[in-house]
């Protein structure tokens, strides 16, 4: 039998990050999010209704988050869910949260708590690599028109 095990959440910081290592030096930090949800009721009324989520994120993608997100930021994660178990006192307890394996944080400078930053970044947890959103406007003025002085010369390589 298949089986598939993938969330997307798109949500609100409801706490400050606090980046922890772990002895190998691997950064890792339990992030809370409040994802909304909108609906009628039965009276043809608007309510709001909140989930309260936790992640972990991992790595690179933790360090980020730290360094850049606060509580109230927008973000989006990626990942798949997890069943932790434990006990305490005698009694079988159990959380689902989420492994987050790429985040990416929205909004912009006025974002709420998004670092002052004007554009959306992507991180992906697997290899590390961050990516803002690149422009293509422009990038024809770059290449080398033919003119200007040295253009012709012959030790430049290309």
């Amino acid at each position: 039998m298949a089986s598939f095990n993938r969330v997307i959440l798109v949500g609100n910081l409801t706490r400050d990050i606090e980046l922890k290592y772990t002895p190998g030096g691997t950064g890792v930090t339990e992030i809370g999010m409040a994802v909304n949800d909108r609906r009628k009721n039965s009276n043809g009324e608007w309510v709001d209704e909140v989930t309260f989520v936790d992640v972990t994120l991992w790595g690179r993608t933790a360090e980020v988050a730290s360094e850049y997100l606060s509580k109230g930021a927008p973000i989006l994660v990626e990942g798949r869910l997890k069943l932790d178990t434990w006990e305490t006192e005698g009694q079988k307890r159990s959380k689902l949260r989420v492994v987050c394996e790429r985040m990416q944080m929205l909004g912009g400078a006025s974002g709420g708590g998004g670092g002052g930053r004007s554009r959306s970044s992507d991180v992906d947890a697997s290899s590390g690599y961050s990516e803002a959103p690149q422009s293509t406007a422009g990038r024809g003025d770059a290449q080398p028109t033919g003119s200007g002085a040295g253009y012709d010369d012959p030790d430049i390589p290309f």
